[in-house]
């Protein structure tokens, strides 16, 4: 058994072992049915403690898993150590040069608010309660995706401990290698201390959500898909078939509705945000009108994605093209009359963003698919071993004329899965990614033990 007493010494912040009671408080998983058990945690106060622990992850020869905020877990750890990142949130906004330098802990609710204060907006995902780190590396996909390129083609540099404990600064007059993999890289680069990322002038932002009555009619879904491959390029929508459970803690106008809801977002003036969404409000009868000027620092309005943590079932791909037949497909799986133990299924316009060609300026992998969709199973534990796999495998074969072969970084569900990894970079950027992976962990620290 492993002794941490030594590290313990050598720490400004914490370390509790599993001898110690609630000793994996604060490195909670967002999704609740994930319940970590490592050997031990330690929650860093600075990047000093950050290199210590790597240090002795390495010398130890001991598993290493980070925890930022929780959101990118997908299984249990259940050795080795958790590095908690929390206690390194911090904001700094330079408004001339448009950045934002932000601690390897931060959420993202943390930049907006700082940049909103310069009349500045960072390229955020759907949820600002999210790890600004995770997203970045994995590509990142959100609101603005359409208007302004993925996560990481707005990343700038970044301060990064690599398996062998030592701090490198990743920018293009540093190690350029480095930042080219953590633009979409995802894993196994090291530890983000610090990142720096471009912010975007963004004065007006005319977003929110329309919501259409399934039970009514499901002819705004179908003619929604049709509009899309027809977008005017700097608007971003995505649509979401929900149930809203009859709880009261639901607002009245959605409470045990079968919705469609129609996220909308457009930087731009308000008129032309107006005329750009006529025809999205003329699709059909409207059951609820919540779009609008909407101040960019409360993008995370447009879909209100969940901020308290719950037990969750997610599902994520990717989506060549849409037809009338696959708006039917869609509705055939989690439309009116149906049985799935299906919550939610979004389809969200990306449009094949990206900016450069493939491999040239990031690691983000493919970008060839025009739409992604996620698909939340009911948060029902007892159905998470067997019938939520089992109704996400009809849904994908339900779906399957449609989909991409290819995966986006921020979906995998096994980095070091050798099948998901060749979907979700070209071979070209994979042999890359390794050699940087190879150069900065030689010892594997940031692989699976």
């Amino acid at each position: 058994m492993t002794d941490y007493t030594t590290l313990r010494d050598r720490l400004t912040g914490t370390l509790h072992t599993r001898d110690e009671a609630d000793y994996t408080a604060g490195a909670t998983p967002f999704n609740l049915a994930i319940q970590h058990a490592p050997d031990a945690v330690v929650h860093a106060a600075d990047e000093g403690d950050v290199v210590e622990t790597v240090r002795f992850a390495r010398e130890a020869g001991v598993a290493l898993h980070l925890h930022a905020t929780g959101h990118g877990a997908h299984a249990a750890y259940e050795s080795g150590i958790v590095l908690v990142l929390d206690g390194l949130s911090s904001v700094t906004v330079d408004p001339q040069a448009r950045t934002a330098t932000v601690g390897g802990g931060t959420r993202w609710a943390e930049v907006v608010a700082a940049a909103a204060e310069h009349g500045l907006a960072p390229v955020t995902g759907s949820s600002t309660n999210v790890g600004v780190v995770g997203f970045l590396l994995g590509g990142g996909i959100g609101p603005l995706v359409r208007s302004h390129g993925f996560g990481s083609d707005h990343v700038v540099s970044a301060r990064v401990v690599t398996g062998a404990g030592e701090v490198v600064e990743a920018a293009t007059e540093g190690d350029a290698d480095l930042l080219w993999a953590l633009r979409g890289g995802k894993t196994g680069l090291g530890v983000v201390t610090e990142i720096t990322v471009a912010l975007s002038p963004m004065p007006t932002l005319y977003a929110g959500t329309l919501f259409f009555d399934l039970e009514e009619s499901t002819d705004p879904y179908v003619r929604w898909l049709d509009w899309t491959t027809t977008a005017p390029p700097d608007l971003t929508t995505s649509g979401l078939i929900i149930r809203f459970p009859d709880l009261e803690v639901i607002p009245d106008p959605l409470r045990g509705r079968h919705l469609f809801a129609l996220h909308v977002a457009y930087p731009g003036p308000v008129d032309e945000g107006e005329r750009l969404t006529k025809p999205l409000r003329e699709l059909g009868a409207l059951h609820l009108d919540d779009l609008g000027a909407l101040a960019p620092a409360d993008v995370a309005r447009i879909t209100n994605d969940p901020t308290e943590p719950a037990p969750g079932f997610i599902h994520g791909a990717t989506v060549d093209h849409v037809d009338r037949e696959f708006a039917e497909a869609v509705l055939g799986c989690a439309g009116p009359g149906t049985t799935l133990p299906v919550l939610g299924l979004e389809v969200r316009h990306v449009g094949r963003a990206r900016q450069g060609e493939p491999g040239d300026t990031d690691a983000a992998g493919f970008r060839d698919f025009a739409y992604t969709i996620t698909v939340l199973g009911v948060p029902d534990p007892a159905l998470f071993g067997e019938v939520l796999p089992q109704a996400m495998a009809q849904v994908e074969q339900t779906l399957a004329p449609w989909l991409s072969p290819h995966l986006s970084p921020n979906w995998m569900t096994d980095p070091y899965d050798p099948e998901q990894i060749a979907r979700t970079w070209p071979e070209q950027t994979r042999a890359r990614l390794d050699t940087v992976r190879r150069r900065h962990d030689p010892d594997g620290v940031f692989s699976p033990r």
